[in-house]
């Protein structure tokens, strides 16, 4: 991100002797449990977060200085700065370093980007209404629902950040927020986080170290764990596509679906297969093992999903050996309803990723790609709005829209769908330029697309 004000000055500043014990203080504050946790010199630290957040984390440390005090007289950086170097800068420095003493580091959610003037942010920690940020280089960087830890501080009557970004990714902002709650002694998730100014400046140092515990584990390949189902098996996707033979009704293969016990209806078209009679199904467990499973409210384990779409029935598990099992046992009760059963297989890489278009050669031009692509999408989201989602207990989005409760949840997974959409290297994507808005407001939650 360009910076607004030169700090060279304060810099050199603080690395004299007067500051540079402070300085050195901050810096362990901020990076020394990094260092101890995963046995690295701050040099190795540099090399695998990159040059560029090498110098993220000094700001981080430099930033934090700045707004400490130092008994017994209250002595302070900037202020020490101001009064002996303050005449080498310009009124709005000034300001600016006085801005930033008086702010707090705080985890923030990005909404409303306008490439090249600036985005809304939420503090996720004190809460309160979105601040617009005036910000022309972050705009052409960041994404809807991005999630970083940053300073905004006052300038004129906008706002604006200070040079120190740090992006989260959205499993150490949860991660981060819950520890907050924790400390509060509050086990909700959606509790509230009562945090003073004074208090959230204070644990600066908590937020590079929740972002480094991140980036270096996965740097490291130290959460990288393998997934599996609660069978013990690697998951990976299968759907296992029945044709209906010529004659039969989807009705005709609902009622034999209906005579199996272990199939539990959800609706005209959709059942939950629960843990077929019999199997037993161990909780993967071991280091570096991650366990995946579904389950219904009274506890019992969702061996995969059935779903009858037009001409074919579909079953839909997450491991080789269910998709043997399931395959087995529904050719044998459907019988000569249903043609040779054909497999579709998808890693969890696969299903994350699998986002590409027509090939280059396709003779397709890329407007014709993005509204073909945008078409999927926009016929495979009408179709996941009544399908129950793990991320909803097993809700459809549409139940989850009904309770207050729920839409909690809800907002949660569309964010993290279009946030998802949204992190593609070109902005040209169609899956970057997809627009979200009229799920949101299908489901009556655009009020809360904020």
């Amino acid at each position: 991100m360009k910076v607004r004000h030169d700090l060279s000055r304060i810099v050199k500043f603080a690395t004299r002797d007067d500051w540079s014990d402070s300085l050195q203080d901050a810096l362990d504050d901020h990076v020394g449990g990094a260092m101890e946790e995963f046995d690295l010199e701050f040099e190795e630290i540099s090399a695998i977060v990159s040059e560029h957040y090498a110098g993220v984390l000094f700001g981080c440390a430099l930033e934090d200085l700045m707004t400490r005090r130092f008994e017994p007289d209250g002595e302070n950086l900037v202020d020490d700065y101001l009064k002996r170097r303050g005449w080498n800068e310009a009124a709005l420095t000034k300001v600016y370093l006085r801005a930033l003493r008086d702010s707090a580091m705080s985890l923030y959610e990005v909404s409303d980007v306008v490439i090249g003037e600036g985005f809304l942010v939420r503090d996720l920690v004190r809460g309160g209404e979105p601040v617009r940020v005036t910000e022309k280089s972050g705009s052409r960087t960041l994404k809807q629902w991005d999630r970083i830890a940053a300073r905004v501080v006052p300038e004129r009557k906008a706002h604006i950040l200070s040079g120190v970004i740090l992006p989260f990714t959205a499993e150490a902002a949860d991660i981060l927020l819950d520890g907050l709650r924790s400390a509060e002694g509050k086990r909700r998730k959606s509790g509230t986080i009562n945090i003073d100014n004074e208090t959230l400046a204070s644990i600066a140092p908590l937020f590079t170290t929740a972002w480094l515990f991140d980036i270096l584990a996965k740097a490291l390949g130290l959460q990288k764990p393998v997934i599996q189902n609660s069978d013990g098996d690697d998951l990976m996707f299968h759907n296992v596509r029945f044709p209906l033979k010529r004659g039969t009704t989807a009705n005709d293969i609902a009622a034999l679906l209906d005579t199996e016990p272990e199939m539990s209806r959800e609706n005209e078209y959709f059942w939950n297969w629960l843990k077929p009679s019999g199997k037993t199904i161990p909780l993967a467990s071991g280091p570096g093992k991650l366990a995946f499973s579904t389950s219904t409210d009274d506890g019992r384990t969702v061996f995969g999903n059935i779903e009858i779409k037009g001409n074919a029935l579909v079953l839909s598990v997450n491991s080789a050996n269910r998709a043997k099992t399931g395959t087995a046992a529904l050719t044998k009760l459907l019988g000569t309803a249903v043609g040779k059963p054909l497999t579709e297989i998808e890693t969890i890489e696969q299903a994350a990723h699998n986002r590409q278009g027509p090939p280059p050669d396709s003779g397709i031009s890329p407007q014709e790609a993005t509204e073909l692509i945008h078409n999927m999408m926009d016929e495979h989201y009408f179709e996941t709005l009544n399908q129950p989602l793990g991320m909803l207990d097993n809700l459809t989005p549409r139940e989850a829209a009904e309770s207050a409760k729920s839409r909690k949840k809800l907002v949660e997974w569309l964010k993290y769908i279009e946030n998802q959409s949204g992190q593609q290297p070109n902005d040209a994507d169609p899956m970057a330029t997809y627009d979200f808005s009229w799920i949101w407001a299908e489901l009556g939650v655009e009020h809360l697309r904020k």
